[in-house]
């Protein structure tokens, strides 16, 4: 990837060199850049992918608290992110995204660090979608429940899946929009078929008397299905004139993001009777079936595995081109982003991901989730005080998109998320805290090695004079 003016202004302050390219294959060809279109389906799927999932916070709290959730919380969450995110990745440009904000606020330590804590989220998120679409698919094929025929469809779509992210980002991308599109349309046929059945006064209903609230359930339902709108900035490199097509891109994915969530919530909440204790994950498919029929269930059913095949792919594509970016920042050896000599994509990161996607899909699918949740906040109060820094580090840095406020009400804006990010790290379990703690450790081992490395030459960097032949 090559350097933004406003990235070699910066480095050129600090006496260093603006970031190389990154080392392809003898004779690779060079990747196609992601247009606006690809890229917003991309974030779409990196945030959010459908409603599936919403369903636990009806479930949690009732359908008005359910509503309001999806209404208010992405002013307090979303919205913080995708600013700041559309900000930094505008003035910074490159495939590193966030590893290269917090380097350049605090130093190459905390850029490493800040580096594992989101790739492991990364792969550890990637690991729970085989996982979830064979539990989706086992509800046509029961074979699949247990023992090898489950755990050989959790390899086999793993494998499958990444080979797609091997084919070149610009496929990716556009198999993003042809499946977002496709898994909305269950939605949108169930909205339609749910007026004449809708009762407004449903949505005011707090819930049935006896179902106690679950608020751990609620913020961490809404947490998980609004957050991540910084994994694109691992894309900026692979993005034509990423300073005018990332804010249009992070805008029009939110407010997709958004309608996709309130209004089949909308309509499935005020179409049906509440028996809140039928609101859990996968309820919007007997919703379906309720308002339409059986036939709606199932293309809800087809719809979900094709969500999560988007999901995977979005999320591979960013872990990948983080990859990319940590080795430009060297971080890691250069080896990892050796990029394919037939589709120019760093096929060397992919396959770096995949096993250890594999791996990961072993644990248990709640601690998954948890790990995720706790690794993710931690990073992101590692972004926030990037953010922040950097408006104080490099006040003169150019910003093509600038959150318009000033520093202490920026203070307020990153305060606000930051309160969530701490209640969730403080509900974690202690297994999930000592296995955060553990892995931390890991990633702060990895920084010292890497130095080691690099002092007696044993790998190649990006800073090194000698570098592998990789034909």
């Amino acid at each position: 990837m090559g350097a933004s003016h406003s990235f070699q202004n910066l480095v050129e302050e600090e006496g260093q060199q603006p970031l190389t390219t990154t080392i392809d294959a003898a004779g690779a060809k060079s990747p196609k850049k992601l247009a606006l279109i690809p890229l917003i389906f991309l974030i779409y799927f990196e945030v959010s992918g459908g409603p599936y999932g919403e369903e636990s916070t009806v479930g949690a709290a009732g359908p008005l608290i359910a509503i309001l959730g999806y209404v208010i919380f992405p002013f307090l969450w979303s919205i913080p992110e995708a600013l700041i995110t559309a900000e930094l990745a505008t003035a910074l440009p490159g495939n590193g995204g966030f590893v290269l904000w917090a380097d350049k606020a605090f130093g190459p330590f905390w850029g490493s660090l800040l580096g594992s804590w989101k790739y492991l989220t990364g792969v550890f998120n990637l690991a729970s979608f085989p996982v979830l679409c064979t539990d989706y698919l086992k509800l046509l094929f029961p074979i699949l429940s247990s023992g090898w025929p489950r755990n050989l469809t959790i390899i086999s779509s793993t494998l499958v899946l990444s080979l797609l992210n091997y084919t070149g980002l610009a496929v990716v991308g556009y198999t993003a929009v042809t499946l977002g599109i496709i898994s909305i349309i269950p939605f949108l046929i169930m909205t339609f078929a749910s007026i004449p059945k809708i009762k407004p006064a449903r949505w005011l209903n707090l819930g049935q008397k006896g179902v106690p609230k679950n608020w751990s359930l609620y913020i961490n339902t809404l947490f998980w299905n609004l957050n991540f709108w910084d994994s694109a900035s691992t894309l900026a490199g692979e993005v034509e004139n990423p300073q005018k097509i990332f804010p249009k891109a992070l805008l029009s994915a939110g407010v997709i993001t958004c309608l996709v969530y309130i209004i089949p919530l909308l309509a499935a909440t005020g179409a049906i009777p509440l028996d809140q204790r039928n609101w859990v994950d996968g309820y919007f498919a007997d919703a379906a079936e309720i308002i339409a029929g059986k036939w709606l269930k199932i293309l809800m059913e087809m719809g979900t595995v094709l969500s999560i095949i988007g999901l995977y792919e979005a999320q591979m594509s960013s872990c990948v081109y983080q990859l990319v970016g940590m080795s430009d920042l060297s971080i890691v050896p250069n080896t990892f982003a050796v990029r394919s000599k037939w589709f120019g994509t760093p096929w060397v990161g992919i396959l770096i991901s995949t096993i250890v996607s594999i791996l990961v899909s072993y644990m248990n699918f709640e601690d998954i989730i948890s790990s995720v949740n706790f690794l993710y906040s931690l990073g992101m109060l590692l972004e926030f005080a990037s953010f922040l820094w950097l408006r104080i580090k490099f006040p003169e840095l150019k910003r093509p998109f600038k959150v318009p406020l000033r520093f202490p009400c920026l203070v307020g804006l990153c305060l606000v998320p930051s309160v969530f990010l701490v209640y969730v790290m403080t509900v974690a379990s202690l297994k999930i805290v000592a296995m955060s703690v553990g892995l931390t450790i890991v990633g702060i081992c990895w920084y010292f090695l890497v130095e080691f490395c690099k002092s007696r030459e044993l790998l190649c960097f990006n800073n090194n004079n000698v570098c592998v032949n990789f034909e």
